[in-house]
């Protein structure tokens, strides 16, 4: 119509210079959903979102337990301390909290270590409970460096080095520390250049080892590899031979024709044995002769019945 000041298909200004919210404008938007709640622990003002951070921040303040990974290793209480300094293991420190009760073991303690040379430190209960990942500790921990591991290379040059014949143990899935520990000992004692353990998987040298190897761990190098069956042909491309212990091996020890060469021994778990592509890389397998029908020796007494025979046929 002439006078109607609208024309048609014009837009209603507001008062603020915008379009007029239709109900398909703004009051829809305001009414569409905010999505799912967030859970209690994803909501900073919830008490339970307050205590998963509380215990995330514990946990980033435990100490890491690491050995030969680029950390020290702590081991707590007055027994095990006076332990690893009559094994003579080498502690970085020992620490002991501030009015501790002396008792017959802490003068030990404190002998053993002025005789070691090994450092005496004073710290607060609440330190060394930190320092221990909440241990029982009993007043006294010791602190041990991360073991430097060699690297296999490594145990050829020291075989050079003395003119020998390399003599190399390997171990295949062994996991308990004190097997480990005790093989060390019986290659300090049988002439072995030195032990390569994996580096994943299997037993490192902690401070359970060191104690059971009863201080050859300071004179036999062990070695890690990344990839057992590798290291295996880059040592037999090197001119080693490689045999491994096996309950159904081929030749039985006493027969090992190999023994006065270049040698690598592998030694597996006692429950799994040799792993599949271990000992489809080895040159032979050797079974050691029982007279009973126990079916398997622990590996640390078979590692050392195995490098006795070798240093017989060896002589």
């Amino acid at each position: 119509m002439a006078g109607n000041s609208q024309r048609r298909g014009a837009v209603k200004k507001t008062g603020k210079g915008n379009p007029t919210a239709g109900s398909g404008g703004r009051r829809r938007r305001g009414l569409e959903g905010k999505g799912p709640t967030p859970r209690a622990e994803d909501r900073p003002n919830h008490k339970k979102y307050k205590m998963v951070q509380a215990a995330e921040k514990r946990e980033r303040a435990k100490p890491k337990r690491k050995s030969g990974d680029g950390g020290p290793e702590w081991v707590a209480g007055r027994n095990s301390v006076v332990e690893l300094l009559r094994a003579t293991v080498p502690v970085n420190a020992v620490y002991v909290v501030e009015g501790t009760e002396r008792d017959e073991r802490l003068r030990e303690i404190f002998r053993l270590a002025a005789e070691q040379n090994v450092s005496m430190l004073e710290i607060g209960r609440p330190e060394l409970d930190r320092l221990t990942g909440g241990a029982v500790h009993q007043g006294i921990a010791a602190k041990l460096d991360a073991y430097e591991y060699a690297h296999p290379d490594d145990l050829l040059a020291i075989a050079v080095e003395r003119g020998e014949p390399a003599l190399i143990v390997m171990l295949d899935g062994i996991t308990d520390p004190r097997n480990l520990g005790a093989i060390v000992r019986s290659a300090s004692g049988f002439g072995v250049h030195g032990v390569v353990i994996p580096e994943r998987r299997a037993a490192q040298m902690t401070a359970a080892a060191w104690k059971t190897s009863a201080g050859a761990a300071a004179r036999v190098r062990v070695a890690r590899a990344t990839n057992l069956t590798r290291q295996l042909k880059a040592y037999q491309e090197a001119g080693l031979m490689v045999v491994g212990l096996a309950a159904d091996g081929d030749v039985e020890l006493p027969s090992l024709d190999l023994a006065d060469g270049p040698l690598v021994v592998v030694v597996g778990s006692e429950g799994k044995g040799l792993s599949r592509l271990v000992g489809e890389t080895c040159d032979q397998l050797v079974s050691i002769p029982m007279s009973s029908d126990l079916e398997s020796l622990n590996a640390g007494v078979a590692t050392g019945v195995a490098l006795y025979a070798i240093s017989r046929l060896r002589a």
